[in-house]
């Protein structure tokens, strides 16, 4: 049995790799390890994870797909969260999440048939829920933060982020130079998004 560790945040200037002491006392405790980590800056609210994706193609059926909570898996859509289910269930890869007790059973073969069928079947709807409440949560902040916006923008307080032209300069140049987006974004500490936005405006000059 193999557990691969996936830690997640939604942004560059956050820690994704902050929950990994957690995650290697969980299975330490189990006398497991974490054969695997696969870290990335991307929105739980999109499928298109270059590492999630990768940890399901190294993974091998019965591994463990190990999280701190739900919502690194899954912001998803209710149709993309079907759609990652369906992967992880053709993968036969099984998600234990530090915030979902009832996946910790998850961790061991000890349990017989029975009792193994019934913790997969709960675990499967609490799952679905803690998915869908991490779903709410994201639109419900995205809509605070757009009426937040737009009510800035009425009392026309809100000008938006202040563009840096000198990092941008540079990753122009960078780009100019062939240099891949990895390796500007490892120099500059930029997300791919600059980088994307640097190179579209720079493609249409």
């Amino acid at each position: 049995m193999f557990i691969r560790a996936y830690l997640r945040a939604s942004t560059d200037e956050q820690d994704a790799s902050r929950a990994k002491d957690q995650l290697k006392a969980f299975a330490a405790e189990r006398g497991m390890t974490v054969a695997a980590w696969y870290v990335e800056n991307e929105s739980g609210a999109k499928l298109s994870r270059p590492e999630l994706f990768r940890l399901l193609h190294d993974a091998h059926p019965g591994d463990i797909l190990l999280v701190e909570q739900v919502d690194r898996l899954s912001r998803l859509t209710a149709a993309d969260w079907e759609r990652l289910k369906a992967e992880l269930t053709a993968r036969r890869v099984r998600v234990v999440a530090l915030d979902l007790p009832t996946s910790w059973m998850m961790a061991t073969n000890s349990a017989d048939e029975f009792t193994g069928r019934m913790f997969e079947a709960i675990n499967g709807m609490l799952l679905d829920m803690l998915a869908a409440v991490a779903r709410k949560d994201y639109d419900d902040r995205r809509r605070r933060q757009a009426q937040g916006q737009a009510k800035a923008k009425a009392d026309g307080r809100y000008k938006g982020r202040p563009e840096d032209t000198e990092r941008n300069a540079g990753i122009a140049s960078l780009l100019s130079e062939g240099r891949s987006w990895s390796f500007i974004q490892d120099m500059t500490g930029c997300s791919r998004a600059t980088v994307a936005k640097v190179a579209k405006r720079m493609a249409s000059a």
